[in-house]
């Protein structure tokens, strides 16, 4: 049975041309660059390498990159260094009811901490507008933070603007661009961005390697203690093969984000409007414009998404629920009730992410096999019948 991996959100394969540039720091250049012998210099060269690499796909200076393990470690370093560095000007705190939980779950540590966190809603469709975010700017606040483009739904936030009313109001801004990095463009000096997250395994990097982006001049508490590795930004000796595969990584996807995005983008249409013309009662999560090339996101009616996902994996193909149900929560996501779906609806979640590999035949392969497995998950719902009756008999 051939496979098809409609999972990308979720992680990546490392590409060969990542992989082979990782590689020899598994082995002959193992050096520490802490040090000062001809290994440690290798080692150091090869991350100031990937250090420029991610500046020259950000659009920032390289002094402004620190390498992190991963995309939750500086989602928590940037907000809790930020929020406790400018506590003197507030405690106040803003960002959105969509974030990762890397995001959410900082702010409400921070709360127990003694500061206020205004979570702003979001509409139908995943935006918050910077009009919403002026408007809950106070004295205090020091820090609002929305990210890029949400992991479920693939909506993509006005982030210029958002930046540009918080620096007006004299307000740093962070974004967890972790989802978008590598799919859209990012200017952080054109957008007006203070501080940014990302990842290296969404963009076919390597696991366990992270990255932050900390306009210079913004200052940050200390939150780990060790030693001075990135500037004291975050201690422990680094990661050179993941620096090396992520700076890889981002070189590629920046070379050739224009024609990626065209062809996935025009895959993924095609698989929304197969899914919505075949399917009834369906809904698209987020966004027709305005969204992630890759993402689509849907919720059926009368389906649970936990057996969805168990029979799309019978028949080879691997995608993911919006609904935690997978993880033993029966609550739905947390993404699609801020939408302002119903429970009932949000549990029967689907979210489809395509890669620079998947091809139309695979597109074509889901949309033969998901109607059917939707018509026989409804045939075992007493609502789906009923509401199939009461249509027959109008």
């Amino acid at each position: 049975m051939n496979r098809i991996y409609l999972d990308h959100a979720a992680t990546t394969y490392v590409k060969p041309a990542v992989l082979e540039a990782m590689l020899p720091y598994f082995t002959e250049k193992f050096g520490n660059p802490g040090g000062v012998h001809s290994y440690s210099r290798e080692a150091k060269a090869a991350l100031d390498e990937a250090r420029e690499q991610l500046a020259r796909a950000l659009h920032a200076q390289r002094d402004e990159i620190y390498f992190t393990g991963g995309g939750s470690e500086s989602d928590n370093l940037l907000i809790r260094g930020a929020a406790k560095a400018y506590r003197d000007k507030g405690k106040h705190l803003i960002t959105t009811a969509i974030e990762h939980h890397a995001v959410l779950h900082t702010m409400e540590a921070l709360e127990k901490e003694g500061y206020q966190v205004t979570y702003l809603p979001v509409d139908s469709e995943g935006f918050v507008t910077p009009q919403q975010v002026e408007a809950a700017i106070r004295p205090d606040t020091s820090l609002v933070s929305v990210m890029f483009a949400n992991n479920e739904i693939g909506t993509i936030e006005p982030v210029s603007e958002i930046a540009r009313v918080c620096r007006d109001h004299g307000v740093l801004f962070h974004t967890d661009a972790v989802q978008a990095f590598g799919s859209v463009p990012i200017d952080v000096a054109e957008m007006g961005i203070d501080l940014l997250s990302l990842s290296g395994h969404k963009l076919y990097g390597p696991k366990g390697i992270g990255a932050m982006y900390i306009r210079k001049g913004v200052r940050l508490a200390p939150i780990l203690f060790g030693g001075a590795q990135e500037r004291n930004r975050r201690p422990g000796t680094e990661n050179i093969p993941g620096a090396v595969g992520l700076g890889a990584a981002a070189e590629l996807a920046v070379a050739h984000m224009e024609e990626n995005a065209a062809r996935i983008s025009a895959l993924r249409d095609r698989l929304i409007d197969g899914v919505l013309e075949r399917i009834p009662f369906t809904r698209l999560n987020g966004p027709r414009e305005n969204r992630l090339p890759n993402n689509a996101s849907f919720c059926f009616e009368f389906v649970e998404g936990e057996g969805l996902l168990l029979m799309l994996d019978m028949k080879g193909i691997a995608g993911a629920s919006g609904s935690a149900c997978t993880s033993g929560s029966l609550d739905p996501s947390h993404v699609l009730l801020a939408l302002g779906l119903p429970h009932e609806i949000a549990h029967g979640s689907l979210r489809l992410t395509l890669g620079t590999d998947t091809t139309q035949q695979e597109i074509d392969t889901v949309l033969e096999v998901l109607p059917p497995i939707v018509e026989r998950l409804r045939m075992m719902s007493p609502l789906f019948n009923q509401r199939k009756d009461g249509l027959r008999h109008v």
